[in-house]
């Protein structure tokens, strides 16, 4: 390992915690793992603990470290560090530090009455305006609401201005500081209900609305700014600087190059969600996208539109330990490569309704334009090339509402492995699919804005010049037949097949 400057960077996720230190070509030669437990109650509640989660990022830290040094670094080389994390889960703590719930994750569906109820109200319309985002169990802020409405001390204290709010990055820094720094990024904020897009502040007429006056929310900065200093719990001699904060999916965009408008990326595993870069001025979707901040520095923000689609790398799960049509999902590139087509056969993929740019979530899966000259190698390419189709249907979207042209798709995810995916894929697009083939894209990110904050990474324009050697382009070829089975598909979803 030769000398110089090392960014740490920590991505603490839903399920564990990654650390990693990055070299100054973006090249990571140090990695911690730590495995977290995460609680799946009864009704749709999921919950983590929060001395949980901060002691799993300690615990991570210090496997990176031994490994750092085990390979020859010295700490003293490790310059700053980025931190990106699940985004929309919470915490609740009190004046002294104490959590007054477990963690609420992202996942949890305990306020879908709630949101049934804005909806039923039109509130949701003010929310869309206002924060870009959906009255959705999804986000933060109706489950603060279901806090405060069921448990009597939380809407006590809320009141008095004892309670503390905090995506995973604020309680993580709050900790890591001990209690000296309660901030949060824009990507954060933007996506808990309470932030608006165009003032760049938390709304107060909304948490005025939602009956949560009184709770205390982080100062928000850029996600390349100075958060704070920590030791890690005495893991370093010295305090090092937090440099960035981001969450997760903003900071794989990042980290994959999404710097400007026009750029896209699609993360294709179990389901998918699809960020694409539209530029320095927030716009609002009517076709099911949500609004939300891109990344920003001290000098520039960058927003974006995500989509999400429900059910993507399932599907194709789902044909194999279900219908037992195949034994390997390796083996799916293959028998879809050997059939011409998949003659005139459709797989809907809705198990859990259709996501962006759809939002039918009473919709149910389906396989359409079934004869009797079709087997189930048909059905196998027609799952296949409903990602793709879904994935086109979502850009097609954001294209036609903010007249930004695409200009190329970078793609992470297990199924960027399929070869005949990723071609269908630019074919359909008529653009670049290119993948960075990198495990560790969020913390890549994340260590890419402390860099740049700290010195380490001098720019964007040298950014865009690093792992250049890792990308993997897949040019679109020109090709009728796509475009055919495409309006086919179109048909299938409008149910005229």
């Amino acid at each position: 390992m030769t000398n110089g400057s090392y960014v740490l960077a920590i991505d603490q996720g839903t399920s564990s915690t990654k650390t990693l230190v990055f070299d100054q070509s973006g090249v990571a030669v140090a990695r911690g793992v730590e495995p977290l437990r995460t609680h799946y109650l009864d009704g749709g509640f999921v919950e983590q603990d929060p001395f949980d989660i901060y002691e799993n990022v300690i615990s991570s830290v210090k496997k990176c470290l031994k490994d750092f040094v085990g390979k020859g670094g010295s700490l003293f080389e490790i310059k700053t560090c980025g931190i990106t994390n699940q985004r929309e889960t919470f915490v609740l703590w009190d004046e002294k530090g104490q959590p007054l719930y477990n963690a609420v994750v992202w996942q949890c569906k305990r306020s879908t009455a709630i949101c049934n109820r804005l909806q039923l109200n039109g509130f949701d319309i003010t929310i869309k305006e206002k924060t870009g985002l959906l009255a959705d169990p999804y986000f933060s802020g109706t489950k603060v609401m279901w806090l405060n409405e069921n448990h009597s001390e939380i809407g006590k204290k809320i009141i008095l201005g004892k309670v503390f709010f905090g995506t995973v990055d604020t309680w993580l820094l709050y900790k890591l500081t001990d209690g000296k720094s309660y901030l949060t990024d824009h990507t954060n904020a933007s996506r808990t209900l309470f932030f608006n897009l165009k003032t760049l502040e938390w709304d107060h007429e909304l948490i005025e609305s939602f009956e949560l006056t009184g709770l205390n929310l982080p100062g928000i900065q850029a996600s390349s700014s100075y958060f704070g200093s920590t030791d890690f719990g005495g893991l370093f001699e010295n305090k090092i600087d937090i440099t960035a904060m981001i969450g997760d999916s903003h900071a794989a965009a990042f980290g994959e190059g999404c710097f400007s408008s026009g750029i896209a990326k699609a993360t294709m595993g179990t389901g998918s969600s699809i960020l694409m870069n539209i530029g320095s001025e927030p716009q609002t979707s009517q076709k099911g996208m949500v609004t939300t901040i891109g990344w920003s520095s001290e000098t520039h923000i960058e927003y974006a539109f995500e989509g999400v689609i429900v059910t993507c790398g399932a599907t194709i799960e789902w044909m194999k330990n279900s219908m037992g049509l195949f034994e390997n999902i390796k083996d799916t590139e293959k028998i879809a490569a050997e059939i011409p087509d998949s003659n005139g056969v459709y797989v809907i993929p809705a198990f859990s309704g259709l996501g962006a740019p759809h939002w039918d979530m009473n919709r149910k899966a389906s396989i359409v334009g079934l004869t009797f000259d079709c087997n189930k190698n048909h059905v196998i390419r027609a799952a296949l090339e409903s990602i793709p189709y879904q994935i086109k249907d979502v850009i097609n979207a954001m294209e036609s509402e903010t007249g930004i042209s695409l200009q190329e798709l970078m793609i992470d995810g297990g199924m960027t492995s399929n070869l005949f995916v990723v071609q269908l894929l630019a074919d359909l697009l008529e653009k670049p699919v290119i993948n960075l083939g990198l495990a560790e894209i969020s913390g890549l990110g994340a260590a890419y804005l402390a860099g740049l904050k700290s010195g380490v990474y001098e720019n964007i324009e040298y950014l865009k010049k690093l792992n250049c050697d890792n990308r993997v382009s897949v040019m679109p070829n020109p090709n009728e037949k796509v475009k055919a089975g495409y309006e086919g598909w179109q048909a299938a979803i409008a149910n005229k097949i």
